[in-house]
């Protein structure tokens, strides 16, 4: 059994599973997620958000498959009767982009379900999330890179039913200067050439509906040079908004890359990688209330 503080994870993602009665602990798990070659993802298992058994191995890749590098913020939502990860994934001269894998069971193996990534091929993509509107349509809401476009962008594609494959054009949320308080990073070259660029960065989108109906997202960028998790609220209540961001991050101690689950007590938490540095990172669970509309840190 290992603590959480013992677990070396970024982008944490937590699916509490009723009849199992325990949650699974998923997220970016290689060593150095950054460059050299990809293992894959593993998963954790706990029955209090404390003492986690593993690593069990979620997904390896098979011998043919194109990504081979950044294996990055494996999501998994239960669907239909199965589970989907959601899952960044980058190779050589091709961009990066979110393609969904599938299990018959929570621990894996996952496999290849979509035929590659879900997001634009031509567009430098990450950190897909899943999102069923009030029709009962499924989306995935994505982020465009800053290192292709500088001013990285929040954008949403329909889903066919299946979640093979994308049905629609992307359509573009809000961008990460639509935050006053994000600041520039500079850093990696993407689809601009290879120079080094300065930009602004739109990480790890979630959605939660509130339980007085307002639709909020969580996503991160950077203050004060450190990992900041941050909120945006959807004035029409629903994925397309317009979307409004809060005046400050939820969360700005070098932390992000959040989501958001209820535990089995009704305890809603928030999930979140911290620091924001490799090998320190760690996940941490943070309690929430939801206040008019929007979520606080509890004290």
């Amino acid at each position: 059994m290992l603590s959480s503080n013992e677990i070396q994870l970024r982008d944490p993602f937590v699916m509490r599973h009723d009849v199992h009665e325990c949650y699974y602990l998923y997220g970016s798990t290689d060593k150095n997620i950054w460059k050299g070659p990809a293992t894959g993802f593993d998963v954790y298992r706990s029955s209090d958000l404390i003492q986690w058994e593993g690593p069990f191995p979620a997904f390896r890749p098979e011998p043919d498959f194109w990504s081979d590098t950044n294996y990055w913020a494996p999501e998994v939502h239960a669907y239909q009767g199965e589970y989907y990860m959601f899952a960044t994934f980058k190779a050589d001269g091709v961009c990066r982009g979110t393609q969904i894998l599938r299990s018959a069971h929570p621990l894996g193996p996952f496999t290849v379900f979509s035929d590659g990534p879900v997001t634009p091929r031509d567009w430098e993509c990450l950190d897909g999330t899943f999102y069923v509107d009030c029709h009962g349509k499924p989306w995935m809401v994505f982020c465009h890179e800053w290192v292709q476009i500088l001013d990285g962008t929040v954008c949403a594609i329909p889903l066919s039913d299946r979640l093979d494959r994308a049905i629609g054009e992307p359509i573009v949320l809000f961008s990460a200067t639509e935050a006053h308080w994000v600041e520039p990073v500079s850093g990696g070259t993407g689809g601009l050439g290879g120079t080094p660029k300065t930009g602004y960065v739109t990480d790890g989108p979630f959605l939660h509906r509130c339980l007085d109906g307002s639709l909020l997202m969580l996503w991160s960028s950077f203050r004060n040079r450190q990992y900041a998790q941050a909120i945006a609220r959807s004035i029409s209540g629903d994925i397309l908004g317009p979307w409004v961001q809060k005046s400050d991050p939820l969360y700005e101690s070098d932390g992000g890359h959040g989501m958001i689950f209820t535990t089995f007590d009704q305890q809603i938490m928030l999930a979140l990688h911290t620091p924001n540095k490799t090998p320190n990172e760690r996940p941490i669970f943070l309690k929430l209330i939801e206040e008019e509309g929007t979520l606080i840190l509890e004290k």
